[in-house]
């Protein structure tokens, strides 16, 4: 499958919805587009899904190492692969879009804001082609998607200011029917508020599908990875508006490994009968009143005590929580498990990629196991006195003073996300 990695100057120039216009433009040229995403985002790849109908590849050398970066690229299914990139091409302390382009070998077309520019947009697209090997990464950037572009003399002065070797693939006309609504930790998910059909269509028939194709290439392949044997186990995964941040890599994982049933605590599911639990991470501060009437937790909460093991990441753990404070100031009773109580805030309190070593056997890692993961969170926890933790913060933020993995029985709640690369799902449907 060939690819090619839409990298942004910076961040807030619409590599989204420029990502968006480029599978409707592929799509409605006869191709069947792969998306994928840079980093360890949850949110864009779900504005890729709604548009091409298939979950998004993440793609994170900190999350997945640089074999698993390759093995979850082919793990898509498609004619063309489109990488949408997170914050500017080269910004990034531990991963980068560049880093990603790099291991994959994929050309880079910029995403440039030409709102207020024409000449400036080829002077930028030049800096940043000259800047890779400045930087030390082998990065070709071959072509410009001109984002916020009128047509006529505004397009046609884009084109001409770019240099030799880099091509002029089209542009997303100005149109606030293409914005997306955001919230804290960033746009709302696809489901929830879809760019507009008609919009993004007409924003695809400037994007030159048959140009970019031709720029696009096709990634090495990865060596070959040890299948690990299912179990028979199996696992009740909660997914819903509340509990929507999880890999397709994770659940594929899995469903590898064990039978997986979900289900919907803010719906008022109860809890299914299972041997382990596994709630991902989420939006449970916009479901709170749900979650606390939910019969769900309260099952949760009974079998943790008699020793079912659950693990919950971020809103998961928010959710196995004593309670949940709002930003105005409601508090609601959560499952109780873990002795902590969740306030959310106005700022983040963390956003990093992190590194976590196992102070003992835990859940997820044998002791002093490390796991690569990523924390991004509005919310913070004040934690008992006695409180327990599984891991010591090598790197980020965790829940406080340094560690992270908060446990009681067999639960542990972590504020880290973490990838099936890591090793710690595998580990779970072990320990079940």
């Amino acid at each position: 499958m060939k690819g090619v990695v839409l990298g942004g100057t910076a961040s807030g120039v619409g590599k989204t919805v420029a990502t968006l216009a480029v599978l409707r433009a592929l799509d409605a040229a006869g191709y069947d587009p792969q998306p994928a995403k840079a980093g360890p985002d949850f949110i864009d790849p779900s504005h890729h899904e709604a548009v091409a109908g298939k979950p998004s590849r993440t793609l994170d050398p900190w999350l997945s190492g640089d074999e698993g970066v390759r093995r979850n690229y082919h793990r898509g299914d498609g004619d063309v692969c489109v990488v949408e990139g997170m914050m500017g091409l080269y910004d990034g302390s531990v991963a980068s879009t560049a880093r990603v382009a790099e291991l994959l070998d994929l050309p880079v077309v910029l995403v440039v804001d030409a709102s207020a520019g024409m000449q400036s947009v080829g002077a930028t697209a030049l800096g940043f082609r000259e800047y890779a090997a400045e930087a030390g990464y082998d990065v070709d950037v071959v072509g410009v998607l001109a984002q916020r572009a009128h047509g006529g003399r505004h397009a046609d002065g884009v084109r001409d200011a770019l240099s030799d070797g880099v091509a002029y693939l089209g542009r997303i006309p100005p149109d606030d029917s293409l914005s997306i609504p955001d919230r804290h930790l960033g746009l709302h998910m696809g489901g929830e508020a879809p760019v507009d059909a008609d919009a993004l269509d007409a924003a695809a028939e400037h994007v030159d599908a048959e140009r970019l194709v031709d720029l696009a290439r096709e990634p090495p392949r990865p060596a070959s990875e040890d299948k690990k044997p299912e179990t028979g186990k199996r696992v009740a995964v909660a997914a819903d508006a509340a509990f929507c941040f999880a890999y397709p890599a994770t659940r594929e994982r899995l469903r590898e490994r064990a039978d997986v049933v979900t289900f919907s605590p803010v719906a008022g599911d109860g809890l299914p009968d299972c041997d382990g639990v596994y709630l991902p991470g989420g939006y449970p501060e916009l479901h709170a009143e749900a979650l606390a009437e939910s019969p769900a937790l309260d099952s949760i909460a009974e079998r943790a005590a008699d020793g079912l093991p659950v693990l919950g990441e971020c809103g998961g753990f928010m959710a196995l929580a004593e309670s949940l404070t709002t930003t105005d100031g409601e508090m609601y009773e959560m499952g109780g498990v873990l002795p902590a109580a969740v306030t959310m805030r106005e700022r983040y309190q963390a956003l990093d990629h992190v590194k976590l070593r196992a102070r003992s056997d835990a859940l997820t890692a044998s002791a002093g196991k490390t796991l690569r993961g990523h924390e991004f969170h509005y919310s913070d926890a004040d934690v008992a006195s006695d409180a327990r933790f599984a891991f010591d913060v090598e790197r980020g933020t965790g829940i406080t003073d340094e560690h992270d993995g908060l446990t009681e029985y067999r639960t542990l709640g972590t504020y880290a996300h973490v990838h099936a690369d890591s090793g710690a799902f595998d580990r779970f449907i072990e320990n079940l």
